[in-house]
């Protein structure tokens, strides 16, 4: 995934998740915009992980995805957030944390169209 970020002018910081989602923490291109960048990171890394194994041939990213900007000074508290994934989902789902971001933070959305 690193490798894939530096190919999108990105630097990456911290990656990590669990099985239903990876969380990116990275400086973001200059250039380029959020959604080409996500559209490079799905493309490229479902075409590696099907190098990996039959068992991976009918692995696909859904079409959504959840991008959250932050300053710096919140840098290190989302790297070890990220770290600590497993932890973190024993307590509350992933589906529960994005509403509990979603709604914190006033983001106007439509449940219907949040998962594929």
């Amino acid at each position: 995934m690193a490798s894939i970020l530096k190919d999108c002018d990105c630097s990456p910081i911290t990656i990590g998740g669990i099985e239903n989602h990876v969380h990116v923490l990275c400086k973001l291109s200059k250039t380029r915009s959020m959604s080409s960048v996500i559209e490079d990171i799905k493309k490229k890394s479902s075409k590696w992980i099907k190098t990996k194994g039959v068992e991976y041939k009918d692995f696909y990213w859904q079409n959504r995805y959840g991008a959250f900007f932050i300053g710096k000074s919140r840098v290190n508290t989302l790297k070890e957030y990220i770290l600590n994934q497993e932890e973190h989902h024993r307590k509350k789902t992933f589906k529960e944390e994005f509403f509990e971001l979603l709604n914190r933070y006033g983001v106007k959305y439509d449940e219907r169209y949040l998962w594929d």
